[in-house]
């Protein structure tokens, strides 16, 4: 059964930055489900699967957190 989680993002401060970084996030594919830019204090939600949690752990860590702009992020798994 997969693992499904949301990840909140928080992004440097510039509105630009945030359109840039979650056009970067659409296009890593595969386990990203989806990239929407949201209001209040985190500025991007990503829904994302895996097959385990470690997995899960690794996309957040190698693929997301890599990406330029983002400055903090807060994973949610799915119960």
């Amino acid at each position: 059964m997969a693992v499904k989680a949301f990840v909140l993002i928080q992004t440097e401060i510039e509105i630009a930055r945030t359109n840039e970084v979650a056009a970067v996030l659409k296009k890593l594919g595969g386990e990203v489900k989806s990239v929407d830019c949201i209001t209040g204090p985190y500025d991007i939600i990503v829904e994302i699967e895996g097959k385990t949690v470690d997995e899960i752990s690794t996309l957040v860590d190698e693929k997301i957190c890599s990406v330029a702009g983002v400055y903090r992020t807060v994973t949610c798994l799915t119960v």
